[in-house]
């Protein structure tokens, strides 16, 4: 008898490939935290609602909560412990830092893989649900308004919002000028 539970998925982890075989309603978010010992990413509500379990498949924000381990299999999966390239923190994560975008630090993984998935959407020109005409914004055109809304899956129970506003301006703002 042939077991149809489980399946043998190889995941590209922050540029690593881990083999596991994982039951087929596994997450990504188990996978990663249980399996594999990746344990920024956090399990806040375990329904897709809080975001603290934001990482990048392929360069897009995901819930890795709702996220099956299978759907992933062969893809680049980078969590908050592969953000940072050769011990160089990327200007997000500075920013957060020197502007104080986080206060207890649970949600802070899963907001700042989520801002660096969302400055890449917004590089790219993809709308929000308050771009002025529909019209893809440009990177420097990048507002408040826009983070608030294009980081709204994204929660803070200590209310760090401000911050977190702050430093997405201030390293898209630098990103801009080194791009």
């Amino acid at each position: 008898m042939t077991d149809n539970t489980r399946s043998e998925i190889a995941l590209r982890v922050n540029d690593e490939t881990y083999r596991l075989a994982v039951d087929n309603r596994r997450t990504l978010l188990d996978a990663l935290r249980d399996d594999l010992n990746f344990t920024g990413a956090k399990k806040g509500c375990d329904h897709g609602q809080c975001g603290a379990c934001t990482v990048l498949v392929n360069g897009q924000r995901v819930v890795s909560c709702l996220t099956l381990a299978v759907a992933t299999d062969g893809a680049a999966v980078t969590t908050i412990e592969g953000l940072a390239g050769d011990g160089e923190l990327r200007p997000i994560q500075e920013a957060f830092i020197r502007l104080d975008g986080f206060q207890c630090g649970f949600c802070t993984p899963g907001q700042i893989c989520s801002a660096v998935g969302m400055l890449a959407e917004h590089a790219a020109g993809w709308p929000s649900a308050v771009t002025r005409d529909g019209s893809p914004h440009r990177a420097g055109e990048l507002t408040e308004e826009e983070i608030r809304e294009r980081m709204s899956g994204n929660l803070c129970r200590c209310s760090a919002y401000p911050s977190i506003v702050r430093a997405i301006l201030e390293a898209s703002a630098r990103e801009a000028v080194a791009g």
